[in-house]
């Protein structure tokens, strides 16, 4: 099936910027919102861009190699050193119509491009500084080259913006190994000067279709910071979709604004998939092919593109975006490895886009498969089934679904269809041919109506003779995220009653045990901690509560039978006052913590 023509979305992202600045002052909520989003929302693939002067060092400096866009501040080069890559920056072999064309080729519908990252440099003409690309060797602009590629492309240009600036004199806190003093230095000035080219960004480039900020979670930067920038932004340009890392309510690298007070359009999970996305939420997870968003040239631990098409799949398939990462080098060109990826996955979007594009998040709680994309509507709606492990005996097996299948067949090859089996419990697709070749085939599934899903009990489990009710493990370790624990070697173990809270710091805990559910019901359970957490019952993520953050409340829910369920809870605590408690009820009925009786 041929990928849809990408003109359609270049006219809603058009049609949005003729709405928006037909309205004065459009409101945060409603149909500006929704109109503003909708190109976006279409999208749901796009590429990131990490390039600067960083580049040119390619994450070396002097004995360390692995270093990326932060080698300024990771490895503490003297800003008068720093400074001199501006004038041995001359990217000569750089052509912003190959990266949008490159963009487009791989089923990309959008380009996020770093205007500025934490170093300050810009690479674009700035009139309010002399730190831009203009004094270069190379001085072109080369946001409007990028804009004016992703025109001829049909490819949306948005701009990466960072808040913090290790350069500008007047940015707060120093860097606390740098030796310029922070004494004479106004914040404020910094503030005007960070509107000033956001403006510039904002006037001299056309309609943007996002403005992605980061670098906000400093103290000087505050909530009235960033409601201001954000209106800065909505005055200049209406329809331009702006991120939550405008404003102080991003959690942590998982990304989500837990408080409507905070601003921003979507969330930005960072290198990670949330578990089960959030309904009724935009969000967009932003993710490198290797271990750095800027170049590095000793870094080789590429992921395949087998795993990038299932991240974005998997991205899809809980409603969100997927943001990958590519560092160009310091001569302006794509890498060969990231290159190598990006048109792998374009092969595969020529044949599977329209199960990405315009999709919706999956109708069913989980798939024994893999994931699973919707266009919901009436008279039919069209579900397409990413399968990850093509089943041994051909047969893919949908939980719960009560319509009418009128049809079922292979997206990349039509002529194979599936044979319909419908049950109480389901619909079962079935097939003697082989297994597909290619990366993740998918299958395109017809049903009458709106789905409708009978929820599954997740079965009982029987607890092992040698398995205790509940061990717990601990970990020694600086963390700033949930780490691989089976890669991990304990430091303890014991045999708890109950969930209880670590009493040291710079550790990881690991609980494994079985919980006992009084009834077949769905049940909502709530996990407490500072810092990650997670949850996991019989081996699916229920609650997704990782990364540094302050003693905070994270749910989830299952379909469990009553019996016993096999739970593990992960936590660490760096520094500070630890808390950890997992709790569960019915939904909408208040919850109550764990207790000994319920470990058996």
């Amino acid at each position: 099936m041929p990928r849809p023509a990408s003109s359609s979305l270049a006219l809603q992202f058009l049609s949005a910027v003729s709405l928006a600045t037909a309205l004065v002052s459009p409101p945060a909520t409603g149909q500006a919102t929704e109109d503003r989003m909708a190109w976006w929302r279409e999208a749901r693939f796009g590429l990131f861009v990490h390039w600067g002067l960083y580049a040119i060092p390619a994450g070396s400096w002097e004995s360390g190699h692995d270093h990326g866009e932060w080698i300024y501040t990771t490895a503490k080069i003297p800003l008068d050193r720093y400074r001199k890559f501006q004038s041995e920056f001359n990217p000569t072999q750089f052509d912003a119509r190959a990266w949008a064309k490159l963009a487009r080729r791989a089923g990309m519908k959008y380009l996020v491009i770093t205007s500025k990252h934490h170093d300050g440099f810009a690479l674009f003409d700035s009139q309010v500084s002399d730190w831009d690309v203009m004094n270069t060797p190379f001085r072109r602009d080369i946001m409007k080259e990028i804009v004016e590629a992703c025109h001829a492309e049909e490819v949306v240009p948005c701009f990466y913006h960072s808040i913090m600036d290790w350069h500008h004199p007047d940015y707060l806190p120093r860097r606390d190994w740098e030796s310029r003093s922070p004494e004479g230095a106004q914040f404020p000035r910094f503030v005007d000067y960070l509107h000033a080219q956001v403006a510039e960004l904002l006037t001299n480039y056309g309609p943007l279709g996002v403005i992605w900020f980061d670098g906000e979670w400093e103290s000087t930067w505050t909530h009235e910071h960033g409601v201001a920038l954000f209106d800065h932004c909505r005055r200049l340009q209406p329809s331009i979709i702006i991120n939550n890392r405008v404003d102080k309510g991003r959690a942590g690298m998982a990304g989500m604004t837990t408080d409507s007070k905070f601003r921003g359009d979507f969330g930005t999970p960072e290198q990670e998939v949330p578990a089960r996305g959030f309904p009724g939420v935009d969000w967009e997870s932003c993710m490198t092919m290797n271990r750095h968003w800027g170049f590095n040239r000793a870094d080789q631990d590429w992921k395949s593109a087998e795993e990038l098409v299932r991240t974005l799949c998997d991205v899809a398939s809980k409603g969100g975006n997927f943001l990958l990462n590519v560092g160009p080098t310091a001569e302006g060109l794509i890498p060969a490895a990231s290159v190598e990826r990006l048109e792998a996955i374009g092969r595969w979007m020529d044949l599977h886009a329209s199960a990405i594009h315009g999709t919706t998040a999956s109708p069913f709680e989980r798939l024994s498969f893999g994931r699973c994309t919707q266009r919901a509507g009436e008279p039919t709606t069209t579900l397409y089934l990413h399968v990850f492990d093509w089943p041994k005996d051909g047969r893919v097996f949908l939980p719960g679904l009560q319509n009418a299948v009128k049809s079922a067949r292979l997206l990349a090859n039509p002529e194979r269809t599936f044979q319909i089996s419908n049950a109480s419990d389901g619909v079962t697709l079935a097939t003697n041919d082989p297994a597909p070749s290619g990366l993740i085939p998918v299958i395109e599934v017809e049903i009458a109506g709106i789905p409708r899903i009978k929820p599954g009990l997740r079965p009982a489990v029987v607890r092992p003779k040698d398995a205790p009710p509940l061990l717990r493990a601990r970990y020694a370790g600086t963390f700033e995220r949930l780490p691989d624990f089976g890669r991990l070697s304990p430091i303890g173990s014991d045999r708890p009653k109950n969930i209880e809270v670590p009493t040291e710091e710079h550790v990881a805990t690991r609980y494994s045990g079985y919980l006992m559910i009084p009834e077949d019901a769905t049940w909502e359970f709530a996990l407490t901690s500072d810092d990650g957490s997670r949850l996991r019952i019989d081996g699916e993520v229920v609650i997704d509560h990782d990364g540094l953050h302050e003693a905070k409340e994270a749910r989830g829910t299952a379909t469990l039978q009553r019996g016993l369920h096999h739970v593990e809870v992960e936590h660490f605590n760096r520094t500070g006052r630890a808390v950890l408690m997992l709790q569960f009820g019915r939904p909408g009925q208040p919850l109550r913590p764990t207790h000994e009786a319920d470990w058996q």
